[in-house]
């Protein structure tokens, strides 16, 4: 491996284990960053296999939640709803994605133009939405009905389409549907563990004939790089959006995705 495709496999990491869980799209500034620094990997698979870091980071910190979560669902009817909820959320995309993930990863992915449109239009959405005077009727991720928990599972499709944001999409359809601020983002947090963890399994499934050793040690850099960022956004991100809101994250998608587009008029 050369030492700079090394550092940028390192640097993509540390790009996804930031943006992942923040309302930006990890992987716009992923395919946005490879095209610029012309890093290709077999199928954009690189993309897709380093969220396992960002998974495990979720997993990590909130690990003893968890384990309090499957011990109680013998006993507590508010656990069993919690991790059906989750599960009832998790359906459509894992449905819609596995019927489309040729047309997303041969199709949209290749389309940096369209990446960077979806970055201006969703940080205009987050803005908006940021500024409303919203009166929440549900903050705990516990007591979210079941029907409420399709809904943002159904908003979650639309970040199929990359540059609208996974975590974006699910927070401002539960802030739209009634939650307030921490716990659309946390809710966002446990969705993003079977989503995530799908995604990744169907894509080393549909892809594992054309891995490499050169791409299995680019991404296990990617990994570890993701998993450490991982751990730090979302330790402290929850408190941040309870305090400040999404303003800063729109503002964010609004100046990469204004950047991206001047850079791509002028490479053109």
């Amino acid at each position: 491996m050369e030492t700079q495709t090394i550092v940028e496999a390192l640097f993509l990491g540390l790009l996804e284990g930031i943006t992942e869980f923040l309302p930006v799209s990890s992987t716009g500034h992923l395919l946005l960053a490879g095209h610029f620094l012309g890093f290709e990997s077999s199928g954009k698979t690189f993309e897709v296999l380093i969220q396992l870091g960002a998974i495990l980071a979720i997993l990590t910190v909130y690990f003893s939640r968890l384990v309090k979560i499957a011990r109680d669902l013998p006993t507590d009817p508010k656990a069993r709803r919690f991790v059906a909820g989750i599960l009832i959320a998790f359906l459509p995309a894992a449905v819609i994605g596995a019927l489309a993930h040729d047309i997303i990863k041969t199709v949209l992915f290749e389309s940096p133009m369209l990446i960077c449109v979806m970055l201006i239009v969703g940080g205009l959405i987050l803005l908006w939405v940021d500024r409303l005077e919203l009166k929440p009727r549900y903050t705990n991720v516990m007591d979210y009905p079941l029907g409420l928990c399709f809904k943002i599972g159904l908003i979650q499709c639309f970040a199929m389409i990359p540059g609208t944001s996974r975590s974006g999409a699910t927070i401002v359809g539960a802030l739209l549907l009634g939650t307030d601020k921490r716990s659309a983002a946390e809710f966002s947090f446990f969705l993003a563990m079977p989503t995530m963890a799908g995604a990744f399994a169907y894509d080393l499934f549909k892809n594992r004939h054309i891995l490499t050793f050169n791409d299995a040690s680019l991404i296990i850099i990617g990994f570890i790089a993701a998993f450490i960022s991982g751990v730090f956004v979302v330790r402290y991100l929850l408190d941040y959006v309870s305090r400040h809101g999404f303003a800063l994250f729109a503002w964010w998608r609004l100046v990469v995705g204004t950047l991206g587009l001047i850079a791509l008029i002028v490479m053109r």
